[in-house]
Formats: C-alpha cells, sequence, structure tokens
C-alpha cells in the first residue's frame, strides 16, 4: 500500500493477471443474484451467439475493486467508480489489470486512477476511479 505522500502523477500500478473460469463467471453471475442465461449456462449461451458464457458487468466490477484497491489497501475508499465493457471475458483466458494515477489532490487526500483489464480479444473494462486515503 502506498502512503498518500508518496504517490505521484503517472506512478503505475503493478499488473494483476487473474485467470478467468467458468467457475468465476457463474460463480460471479450467481453471487451478484444476476441469473441471465448467458452467464451460467453454456447451451443458453451457444444459442445466443456467445462461444461460452460470459462475465457480468457486477463481476467485472468486482474486480476493478479488487485491482485498484489492492494497491491502494484496505483503509482506502474507492469513490467515483467509472467503467466501460469492451471484449467478453471467455473461460480459459486471463484478465491482465494495468493501471496509472491520473490525478493527485492533497486537500481531499484522493488520487484518480486509470486502469484498463484485458484479455486476447482486447480490452475487456476501462476506467477510472478515485481513491481517498487515509
Amino acid at each position: 500500500m502506498p502512503a498518500f505522500d508518496a504517490i505521484e502523477v503517472g506512478q503505475a500500478m503493478e499488473a494483476l493477471d487473474v485467470p478467468i473460469t467458468a467457475a468465476l463467471i457463474t460463480g460471479g453471475a450467481i453471487a451478484t443474484r444476476d441469473y441471465f442465461p448467458g452467464h451460467i449456462d453454456l447451451e443458453a449461451a451457444r444459442a445466443l451467439g456467445s462461444q461460452a458464457v460470459f462475465m457480468n458487468i457486477l463481476t467485472t466490477n468486482g474486480l476493478v475493486q479488487r485491482f485498484v484497491q489492492g494497491w491502494s489497501g484496505p483503509q482506502s475508499r474507492l469513490c467515483d467508480l467509472k467503467i466501460k465493457l469492451g471484449a467478453p471475458n471467455y473461460p480459459g483466458d486471463t484478465m491482465r489489470f494495468t493501471g496509472s494515477v491520473t490525478d493527485k489532490r492533497a486537500q481531499d487526500r484522493t488520487v484518480e486512477v486509470s486502469f484498463k483489464g484485458a484479455n486476447a480479444m482486447g480490452s475487456h473494462v476501462t476506467g477510472t476511479v478515485r481513491v481517498r486515503f487515509p
């Protein structure tokens, strides 16, 4: 966890690789009460034109929070999270999160982080989040 005073704009965050499994996709959908068939049933997903079950937005959002708070530490608060989805996450792939600090405000002890989670098909998720430090 970085100390707020040591953070600088442009500072890179340590990358995080997340293996994408069917259990992660279906478990995340069920845990978030998203019972859309494309997230939990292979045949239903294929009937929708998908190659496999695909990750829901709430699971993606949780993984974004894991990445950012893994860098900023458990005492930080995530504020103003903005994400945009791109390529789907399918089982058997890996999503690599990367990010960097794009803004720092001493008056409220916050930094803005820009991030990307990419898989073999390209960007799965991109966005920004403001992080408040204690």
